[in-house]
């Protein structure tokens, strides 16, 4: 049986507010963490319309309180934009509270626009050419493990517990699959964002990777979307949202996902069929057979993580429901 696991963006969807999707996130949680999935990750999202989730950390922790089992993480927080030491207290005191349930999921991105970026950080010069450096001072400070001439190494990292989360980092290319492998963190490929290299990343992440204090052993996952429903008229119904949805992601433009009356009648231009089309590449849409087809497909990876931006809520949680029966 495949395991899966669960991204959320905390979309927005068209006619709700910001606080009815916080607790469709919460009942979708409670609702994968019954259906058995193995963890639920939390974006980081700026200066956006459509997608609430902004820090990670903060909705993590109310999600942890509304579960009992279902391990719970970032999908992931921005690195660059922070300081390891700040993300590391973070983590140590989540997992303090949650033992064992906490993962720390980080990506390399700036989180928007440069505008945005520069926001965020309050005008400091981007740190993104310096992602390995903190990735593995982020593990340092997690795990009290900085080389002794570092130059924080005796600032300690707190609470002080004895069991420290795993950490993740999102790639897309083979350079940050290598870079996974050698830190010996698990590696997420984002296949929702771009699966171009994916086969080629997943190969050289577990040829190359290196045990450490994080992971003994590889954990690769392929984050992906994935619309399944009963028939494949209804998927194709909700995969015109997802298109119209991912079209405006593309452009910069409202990021609330659309209604069903919203995208009937839609008339795309040549060059905006084309990025539809391309958009494809990222999504798996179908009935169970179809969606079974097309995940044998993909490279091995030990998990599936869904995402599923579709206004239906209820077939949301019903696409949810048939992935775990296949």
């Amino acid at each position: 049986m495949m395991e899966f696991s669960v991204l959320d963006q905390v979309p927005l969807s068209r006619g709700d507010s910001p606080e009815e999707a916080i607790k469709k996130s919460i009942e979708l949680i409670k609702w994968t963490e019954e259906l058995g999935y193995k963890r639920y990750f939390v974006a980081e999202h700026h200066n956006t319309t459509g997608l609430i989730s902004n820090s990670p950390d903060i909705l993590m922790t109310r999600l942890l309180s509304a579960t009992e089992t279902i391990e719970v993480g970032s999908g992931g927080i921005l690195l660059p934009q922070y300081s390891p030491f700040n993300i590391a207290e973070k983590a140590l005191l989540m997992e303090s509270m949650f033992p064992g349930r906490v993962n720390i999921g980080v990506g390399n991105s700036p989180g928007g626009t440069e505008l945005t970026r520069l926001a965020l950080t309050d005008g400091a010069d981007s740190k993104l050419s310096d992602y390995t450096t903190m990735l593995a001072d982020l593990i340092g400070f997690m795990h009290n493990s900085l080389p002794v001439d570092h130059r924080f190494r005796r600032v300690k990292a707190g609470p002080r517990i004895n069991h420290q989360p795993p950490v993740y980092t999102l790639g897309l290319t083979e350079n940050g699959a290598r870079r996974a492998a050698k830190l010996g963190i698990g590696f997420i490929f984002g296949a929702f964002i771009n699966p171009k290299h994916m086969e080629q990343a997943l190969k050289i992440y577990y040829n190359e990777f290196q045990p450490s204090v994080v992971m003994p052993k590889p954990q690769a996952i392929i984050c992906i979307f994935i619309i399944c429903c009963d028939t494949r008229e209804e998927a194709k119904e909700h995969a015109k949202i997802l298109d119209h949805w991912l079209l405006n992601v593309t452009y910069g433009r409202d990021t609330t996902v659309p209604t069903a009356a919203e995208v009937a009648d839609k008339n795309y231009s040549e060059k905006e069929l084309k990025v539809i089309q391309e958009n494809r590449k990222r999504c798996i849409v179908g009935n169970k057979e179809d969606v079974k087809e097309a995940l044998l497909k993909l490279p091995h990876a030990d998990e599936i993580m869904v995402i599923c931006n579709i206004h239906d809520f209820e077939a949301k949680k019903r696409s949810y429901e048939l992935l775990k029966t296949l």
